[in-house]
């Protein structure tokens, strides 16, 4: 195992407590009809790994309601929510995935992707089952959509996670593969026993979350990616079950009311989502909202789950899409899922050197200063960064935690 690619660095500060207020209209049934009864449904017993439930309250009719995320599901005694992983019995909400893991993987940084997030280190990689979106094009579709509890077949509680991270000169822990929206109380431990050892908690999700879970849950987060998977609430509502406007609140929320690093990933679909308009579009708001430093990515699609009828993205219109961002004004704009240096590569944003030159997720040549400015000009780059010994690699290697 390699060493650790930064010396050590203190935790970076966490979100600020406050948030933004936002109300998005619901819109669940498109869910159902995607899940084909994945969700909403009763079981004869619980589930072992259950663990107190926040985030929720009674209606006057009885049911309950889950306020984590903008689907509101109300359920019933023993009915579980969209994200198969929260469940009612009787009067209490259990999270029924806390402490149980679909696996463990040491991973590159880049692979999350995040760019700007201390490059080249290694990051302990894990997720668990379920998830509160309903999106036809899910790359991880064997976990995301998995309603068998067989699937987090590892056992492995907060302190063990964060020893072994630490163990294995894992820089932060990732979580990912599925939303840690629907785990948030097992993340939020997670990250708090990290912290206790130096080591940095990361965010990959949608962003679809409610106004409080968001408020404490960033909290504790250095870091995060946050797909953003069109422009268009059409789009959305169609080939995801859910909205567009509580992902730009996630979005403002992150930018305006804490510290947490994050980038943006946008999965350009053919003909779905990659006109030169919505691209634009997009461009444009995150420019004008949450500034031209937050660091953009579009990544290839690849058929898969039920859009297995749809080509595979062109390399030419993630070049493309790259271009017209960079000429909206954003500084740091990625392609992904395809062999593109240039579209891998950190320029400095004023005299346009190149700082980082990757080859898929592994650095080939690191030039920025242990302040994260271009030694030719002195020009800051936004992000995080530290000492660079080395790189990790691309490599990714599975990892036991015990409990």
């Amino acid at each position: 195992m390699e060493s650790s690619t930064y010396l050590p660095d203190p935790p970076a500060a966490r979100g600020a407590n406050r948030g933004l207020e936002w109300n998005c209209p619901l819109a669940i049934e498109s869910l159902w009809a995607l899940r084909e009864g994945y969700a909403m449904t009763a079981i004869e017993e619980p589930s072992p790994g259950t663990y107190p439930g926040r985030y929720w309250h009674f209606l006057d009719d009885g049911r309950m309601q889950c306020d984590l995320c903008p689907r509101h599901c109300r359920l019933h005694d023993e009915q579980r929510g969209a994200c198969f992983v929260r469940q009612r019995l009787g009067d209490r909400m259990l999270l029924t995935a806390y402490g149980r893991s679909s696996g463990f993987c040491i991973d590159p940084i880049e692979k999350k992707p995040l760019n700007h997030f201390y490059p080249g280190s290694a990051v302990l990689s894990f997720g668990t089952a379920g998830c509160n979106l309903a999106c036809k094009f899910c790359q991880n579709w064997d976990i995301s959509k998995s309603r068998e509890m067989e699937t987090l077949a590892v056992a492995a509680m907060p302190e063990a996670i964060a020893e072994a991270a630490a163990a294995h000169d894992c820089k932060s822990v990732a979580f990912t593969y599925n939303d840690p929206v629907i785990f948030a109380e097992y993340a939020m431990d997670v990250a708090d026993a990290c912290r206790e050892l130096g080591i940095l908690a990361v965010a990959v999700t949608a962003g679809y979350m409610g106004e409080q879970a968001r408020r404490d849950f960033y909290s504790r987060m250095d870091a995060a990616n946050v797909d953003l998977k069109g422009f268009t609430d059409a789009f959305y509502v169609a080939l995801t079950g859910a909205h567009l406007q509580p992902v730009l609140d996630t979005l403002l929320y992150l930018k305006h009311a804490t510290k947490v690093w994050f980038e943006i990933t946008t999965l350009l679909i053919p003909g779905k989502n990659d006109s030169d308009d919505e691209i634009r579009a997009e461009a444009r708001w995150i420019a004008r909202e949450l500034g031209t430093d937050i660091p953009l990515h579009f990544t290839g699609f690849h058929p898969d789950y039920r859009m297995r009828d749809v080509p595979p993205t062109p390399f030419s219109t993630l070049a493309h899409a790259r271009k017209l961002a960079i000429d909206e004004g954003l500084r740091y704009v990625y392609t992904g899922n395809v062999h593109d240096t240039e579209g891998a590569t950190t320029y400095c944003p004023a005299c346009r050197a190149p700082l980082i030159v990757r080859d898929w997720h592994a650095i080939d040549s690191y030039r920025l200063t242990p302040t994260g400015t271009c030694p030719d000009c002195f020009e800051p780059v936004a992000g995080c960064f530290g000492h660079f010994r080395h790189h990790y690699g691309r490599r990714r290697i599975p990892v036991h935690v015990g409990t």
